[in-house]
């Protein structure tokens, strides 16, 4: 059996609109959800941020639509598919088992050029002295009182000027 691209868009066009209903019903029983909770995430969910969909953003995108107040178009959902369906993930070829293979780990290349393992070492004194703990520096008997710190230094006053006898500096 086959499934084309018109039949896809249909089957996630229908899933969506299931979906609205029970948006439409919780809304409907709690006001502001919707636009409160549910509309955020999936904007999240719908990986907005990238101007071209995912096939994995497909889905919360078509329910994003049923969101606004135009009609979706499976017109539009179909060139999405097609072209989502015609170019190769991350360089893959496109079939269905290449979707499904686990993928490479991130960090694959650190790996291949992380540094060779030293060479082992060829006294058991050496291997000693390699994990011999270190001196810990004494600590400081007494705390350095605060008296002992020298005086901050302050911008001797301005000189009064125009008759002004108020003087704010704190000295009696």
């Amino acid at each position: 059996m086959s499934v084309t691209n018109d039949q896809l868009a249909e089957l996630l066009s229908g899933i969506a609109k299931a979906q609205q209903a029970i948006i439409d019903a919780v809304e409907r029983a709690e006001g502001g959800w919707k636009n409160n909770h549910l509309i955020p995430i999936l904007n999240v969910a719908a990986n907005m941020r990238q101007p071209e969909p995912r096939l994995l953003d497909l889905p919360a995108r078509i329910l994003l639509r049923y969101q606004g107040r135009a009609a979706v178009d499976n017109a539009s959902i179909v060139a999405d598919l097609e072209r989502l369906f015609s170019q190769p993930v991350g360089g893959a070829p496109v079939d269905a088992s290449a979707a499904t293979a686990p993928a490479a780990p991130r960090f694959a290349a650190r790996v291949a050029a992380a540094p060779a393992a030293p060479a082992p070492a060829a006294t058991t004194a050496t291997a000693l002295a390699a994990v011999a703990p270190r001196p810990v520096p004494a600590a400081p008997t007494a705390p350095t009182p605060m008296a002992a710190a020298a005086p901050v230094a302050r911008p001797a006053a301005p000189a009064a000027s125009g008759g002004s006898e108020l003087d704010f500096s704190g000295k009696s």
